[in-house]
């Protein structure tokens, strides 16, 4: 409920979650209520850390502190990535989100590798912790926020589909872990004298480590390039073919440039005996729709079929018959035979399952064996394979 309220004030109502100003306008209301719980939690706790001559609360406060930084940085992040697009980058800023998210999880990371030094320090010079009430019970109230911070940032990264706002809610709920283990070690401390509070430091400092090297792993995958939602590569691939005389699509390339940026190809197969304008007026159609409804830009290339001759088709079959006994093979297309003055030249494209092979497979060695193969069915004709690895 507090959520959706929240929603409705970030958003000024317009639940329309890709349109660039309301997830401006959300990552905006994140950054600022992340801001200001951090920077309270974090004065809270090293008030409260220096109270108790404990390093692990001390440690948590620097945390909460560096997440301060980082609502600063995605503030920062959702401004420069809705820049408009511009000569050095025509298809938008959109990535720097990534970037600020990668930001972030450096951060965590740098916070990690300080207080394992303290840590260890205070392990070698050891302090016995001042248990106070009521600092304790502050502690458990801050719990209560990042959990509140944790979820909201969870739901808001959810709806406008932002990688710095789930990276935001994950940093979050480690700071949970951390203050709940922080505040077992206090309670600890009544009971023992041991110097646990070094040791506790030094799991929390891991757990910290441990979430920024998550963050930075999932935030480069972005950033290098991942491969796009197989539900929405089976959902375009549908939507194309229920145009009319579009009979099978292959070559589907889905480009992301970042939130709200995305840019797919597709090669549409028409009957060659359909007029021009008629199937132009059809693509046209179909690149408008689809790219409102899938909120991506859409560009369809024509491919004529089912005008080869008899004997294309039979050499045709006959390729297509060998290569489907391979079980790493998933189709065949684009096939023609053209004349090059005085040669014949086989050209088409088979697509090869990237799951079903292993490292060791070699594009160029299957390749050559196709090459063989159109030699054994014809010695005069020549070949222009190419192979298109699909995961």
């Amino acid at each position: 409920m507090l959520t959706e309220y929240f929603l409705k004030i970030a958003t000024k109502g317009n639940h329309n979650y890709t349109d660039k100003n309301v997830r401006e306008r959300v990552g905006y209301a994140s950054g600022f209520v992340g801001l200001f719980v951090n920077l309270f939690l974090a004065i809270l706790k090293l008030i409260t850390g220096l109270t108790m001559h404990s390093i692990a609360v001390t440690a948590d406060a620097f945390n909460n502190l560096s997440d301060s930084a980082s609502s600063i940085i995605t503030i920062v992040g959702f401004k420069l990535s809705n820049a408009p697009p511009d000569k050095e980058h025509p298809y938008g800023h959109g990535r720097i989100e990534y970037l600020t998210a990668l930001m972030i999880a450096l951060m965590v990371m740098v916070v990690g590798f300080q207080f394992i030094k303290s840590s260890v320090d205070r392990i070698i010079n050891p302090k016995a912790i001042e248990f106070q009430v009521i600092p304790f019970i502050l502690l458990v109230v801050s719990i209560s926020l990042k959990i509140w911070l944790s979820f909201i940032n969870r739901k808001l990264g959810e709806k406008i589909s932002s990688g710095a706002l789930k990276t935001t809610a994950t940093d979050a709920l480690g700071d949970v872990i951390i203050t709940s283990v922080v505040v077992l070690s206090l309670l600890l401390s009544l009971i023992t004298e041991y110097p646990i509070d070094g040791y506790i430091g030094i799991l929390v400092s891991i757990f910290i480590l441990y979430s920024g090297f998550s963050l930075v792993r999932e935030t480069v995958s972005q950033l290098i390039g991942e491969a796009p939602d197989g539900d929405l590569i089976k959902e375009l691939k549908e939507c194309v073919l229920s145009y009319e005389y579009i009979v099978g699509v292959h070559d589907l390339i889905v480009h992301n440039y970042g939130p709200g940026r995305v840019m797919a190809t597709i090669d549409a197969e028409i009957p060659y005996y359909i007029d021009l304008v008629t199937i132009h007026n059809i693509i046209d159609q179909a690149e408008r729709e689809l790219s409102e409804r899938f909120n991506l830009h859409l560009v369809i290339h024509m491919d004529p079929i089912g005008f080869h001759s008899e004997e294309v088709l039979n050499i045709m079959n006959k390729i297509k018959g060998r290569i489907k006994k391979e079980e790493f093979v998933k189709s065949m297309h684009d096939f023609n035979i053209i004349d090059n003055n005085d040669k014949k030249i086989v050209v088409f494209h088979v697509v090869i399952d990237g799951k079903k092979v292993d490292k060791q497979f070699s594009q160029e060695k299957f390749r050559e064996e196709l090459i063989e193969l159109v030699k054994g069915i014809n010695p005069d004709l020549d070949s222009n394979i190419i192979i298109d690895m699909e995961y």
